[in-house]
């Protein structure tokens, strides 16, 4: 069986996804921009998603939002600590200390089909080992200068192959890759 490992994210034009102290609020501002009713084909995505995985700040952040968003798909968050997860964590929440590696495998043996990767750590560190299958990056018509950076240092160039461009007339432009040598789509073997 094969696992598949997705990153669907928003950045600002000089590729950040959130100022320097972890604020989100100009994606805030630019989704109030956003005609009703439209998602960016994210409803679309997360259909197909069938477990999330995201770092202990990107979960902190979804937590403040009110309403949980992800439903009862699946979340594992992702920390090298290991905190307790807060009492107003959704049922479907479990924690893992696990390298990457080693969690797809985890999640493969269960069967897991679809991962959505979210988080800026998170993703930084399923790419440098090749884990990642495909991104689509929206980007935000704003330059924020200084912020924390979906992309961080790498230990060899990483190969994409561009798969579409969607420009969208509130000026959001969304790129989507397929990311080229990758193992995390490999067949799974079970043991023994």
């Amino acid at each position: 069986m094969t696992i598949k490992c997705s990153v669907f994210i928003a950045t600002s034009l000089d590729g950040f996804i959130a100022r320097s102290d972890g604020s989100i609020d100009w994606l805030n501002a630019a989704n109030a921009v956003v005609p009703p009713g439209e998602d960016c084909g994210y409803k679309a995505f997360m259909s197909t998603v069938d477990t999330l995985v995201m770092g202990w700040n990107t979960f902190e952040q979804v937590l403040t939002f009110g309403e949980w968003p992800y439903g009862d798909t699946p979340v594992v968050v992702m920390s090298h600590r290991a905190p307790p997860l807060p009492p107003n964590s959704p049922h479907t929440v479990t924690f893992s200390q696990e390298a990457p590696k080693d969690l797809v495998a985890k999640l493969r043996a269960q069967g897991k089909r679809h991962l959505y990767i979210d988080g800026g750590i998170t993703v930084q560190s399923f790419l440098s080992e090749r884990l990642i299958n495909e991104l689509t990056i929206t980007v935000i018509p704003i330059l924020l200068g200084t912020g924390k950076p979906l992309f961080g240092p790498m230990r060899s160039d990483i190969h994409l192959l561009h798969i579409a461009t969607r420009v969208y007339e509130f000026g959001f432009v969304q790129h989507k890759y397929r990311v080229q040598g990758v193992e995390c789509s490999r067949p799974f073997i079970a043991p023994g």
